[in-house]
């Protein structure tokens, strides 16, 4: 597949740590174990797209260089959670002779958490077994999830939520390679949308572009499904206000001009919460009243009725002050 075929958060996926947005105390220590030529097992923590793969592939770049194909291997764990992966491929692999100038070789596996116990405690056993050729990088979105006997043989690197100037610089980056225009309340809507994770703003960005090279915020809402900030605001400000039911007709809106899922609502309306005209402790008793509507709606309660009673709740605060 050539570069022009590629997703945009491959193809601007960086190629070596140089390159690499943000986690600027990872990317320092990850350079000096280049640099050395020898390094440990690692665990790579945070949630989705703020560099744990990135920084991982770069590295073994920087490293290896052409030869990366014979010395760097890349699972992705939630598709291979078995004990029998762990004793067949990653073994195989682990117990193979690097023929880089780097002799030592590593295997990536992503989404780690989601690896069975049975396998994560295989996989301690290989990591044992094979240590003075092979080192391991677990990236997961939980490190709680992978085993203590693990956890002890590894260094854990956090890796941080990335702010609006990385974004930015982000955006800016494709924008340039891509040659597109787009204005500041676009680069902003698509912070917004992002909300951390450049790839869902490069796909997001991606998406928009092939309706042409001018991008504008009308266009990264729409296909994000999200709405403005100021549509989320306005209907929280109808349920603290106690209006019920122009806050229904401005969820309407939300539900079916944009087709937003209860989940994307409510996690925007808690972006929302603090720049409400409310005191703190109605603000409190409004995240407890998202975090319940939130729960019901992730065990598989009806969507709609939850919202509702979300927005009626918000309102008996607003009465009760």
């Amino acid at each position: 597949m050539s570069t022009l075929d590629l997703p945009w958060s491959e193809k601007y996926r960086p190629s070596s740590l140089s390159e690499v947005i943000g986690q600027k105390a990872v990317v320092e220590k990850l350079a000096s174990f280049v640099k050395r030529g020898n390094f440990p097992s690692m665990i790579f923590a945070g949630t989705a797209g703020i560099g744990k793969t990135s920084c991982a592939l770069a590295m073994a770049h920087d490293l290896y260089g052409e030869d990366i194909s014979s010395a760097f291997r890349e699972l992705n764990a939630s598709d291979t959670r078995g004990i029998d992966v762990i004793r067949g491929t990653v073994k195989e692999f682990a117990k193979t002779i690097s023929l880089a100038k780097v002799p030592i070789k590593i295997i990536f596996l992503d989404e780690a958490d989601a690896l069975t116990a049975d396998a994560q405690h295989a996989l301690r056993r290989t990591m044992e077994k094979y240590s003075e050729v092979t080192r391991f990088i677990l990236s997961a979105n939980y490190a709680s999830k992978i085993i203590e006997p693990i956890q002890s043989r590894c260094v854990v690197f956090r890796f941080k939520q990335l702010g609006e100037l990385e974004m930015k610089e982000y955006i800016e980056r494709i924008a340039k390679g891509e040659n597109l225009q787009i204005d500041e309340k676009a680069v902003n809507a698509l912070i917004y949308v992002g909300d951390g994770d450049l790839r869902k703003i490069s796909n997001t960005l991606q998406s928009a572009a092939m309706q042409g090279g001018r991008i504008s915020e009308a266009q990264i809402y729409e296909i994000a499904s999200r709405a403005r900030p100021k549509e989320i605001a306005s209907m929280l400000r109808y349920a603290v206000t106690g209006d019920f039911e122009n806050a229904r007709k401005e969820l309407d809106s939300l539900m079916l001009g944009h087709g937003m899922s209860a989940e994307d609502i409510l996690s925007q309306c808690y972006k929302e919460v603090q720049g409400l005209n409310v005191d703190e402790r109605a603000k409190l008793k409004i995240v407890v009243e998202l975090g319940e509507a939130n729960f019901r709606v992730v065990e598989g309660a009806n969507e709609r009725i939850q919202l509702e009673a979300m927005l009626a709740g918000i309102a008996l605060i607003a009465k009760g002050k």
